[in-house]
């Protein structure tokens, strides 16, 4: 490896997002979205945020399970999902670093 390519590769460890912090947001504040602004899923996060925000507000009439119930298979589904999405961001990372974007 060149030195550019270390260079690359370290500032992506560094500067690119952590499947831990990841995993961690996900676990203790997934049903928010947090998990997904951290990944920079802004729109999504957002969406999940709204939703709860909906269910939450409705559950008093009882309607408030079903986005309440979409969240919660969204959050599980995300489990799967926050790997690809953090190789994804390394990868376009890796790309502007290596046409001198960043």
């Amino acid at each position: 490896m060149t030195d550019r390519a270390l260079w690359i590769e370290q500032r992506i460890a560094n500067d690119g997002p952590s499947t831990l912090v990841a995993y961690l947001l996900w676990f203790f504040l997934g049903f928010f979205g947090v998990h997904r602004f951290y990944l920079g899923r802004w729109f999504s996060g957002l969406m999940q945020l709204v939703l709860f925000g909906i269910g939450s507000a409705l559950t008093f009439i009882l309607v408030g399970y079903i986005p309440l119930a979409l969240v919660g298979l969204w959050w599980a589904l995300d489990a799967l999902l926050i790997p690809g999405m953090i190789a994804t961001d390394r990868a376009v990372m890796r790309y502007r670093l290596m046409n001198g974007w960043d």
